[in-house]
């Protein structure tokens, strides 16, 4: 007897795009807010930007329901870490959590695919991008999601970040103002909308420096 739902799987991709840029003295974070399975569009209006602590913020895109677990998870764990240490975690520490969290489960993985932003203690940008498994690197830029193969040749182009091979080494922090780096963000968008059918109807944009934390949006295409 042939076997009946033997294409079943566990993972869904929910599609989405999410960019980071650090600058020598803030950093932006930006996904846009389509939800898709398949051909259809779930909802217009989701938040894939999360807030880890207050100079720390993820943007994931991948599996929103193994997102949301691996949301549930930090939190609880910055929250044991706050009740022991009386301090919020840095982004530096931060990064470390969200890597270890990830190769805890790489024998069935969280399908999230994450980059996270913020500030360090010194006050510097700061950007660490993720594969599923839980390998890291701090860089000046990232691009995760299904529009990442779109915006990171761009990225590239317009931010090349020097080797980490080099020495001596050099800051991984883009040379733009953030009122650049904004408007390179919504280019990057307005692009990867063209293209991908996963990324569309607005770009959420959060903005990290020394006066806190804004948030702007820009209307994408709907189509």
């Amino acid at each position: 007897m042939p076997k009946e739902q033997a294409n079943w799987s566990p993972y869904d991709n929910n599609g989405g795009t999410c960019v980071a840029i650090a600058g020598a003295d803030y950093c932006v974070i930006a996904a846009d807010t389509r939800m898709s399975t398949g051909y259809s569009i779930l909802t217009r209006e989701y938040s894939k930007i999360c807030k880890l602590a207050d100079k720390s913020f993820m943007a994931s895109s991948g599996f929103q329901a193994d997102v949301k677990a691996l949301q549930k998870v930090l939190a609880s764990r910055h929250s044991i870490y706050q009740h022991q240490h009386n301090k919020q975690m840095s982004c530096p520490a931060m990064a470390q959590l969200l890597s270890n969290t990830l190769y805890y489960k790489r024998f069935f993985p969280y399908y999230a695919f994450n980059v996270l932003g913020g500030l360090d203690i010194e006050g510097k940008g700061c950007v660490f991008t993720y594969d599923a498994v839980g390998s890291y690197e701090r860089v000046g830029y990232s691009a995760q999601g299904s529009g990442a193969t779109l915006i990171t040749p761009f990225l590239d182009n317009q931010l090349k970040s020097p080797s980490p091979l080099l020495l001596p080494a050099k800051d991984a922090v883009t040379p733009l103002s953030e009122a650049e780096a904004i408007d390179l963000v919504k280019t990057c968008f307005a692009s990867a909308t063209e293209r991908d059918i996963y990324t569309g109807d607005k770009v959420e944009i959060v903005i990290l420096n020394a006066d806190g934390i804004r948030r702007e949006y820009e209307e994408l295409r709907r189509d």
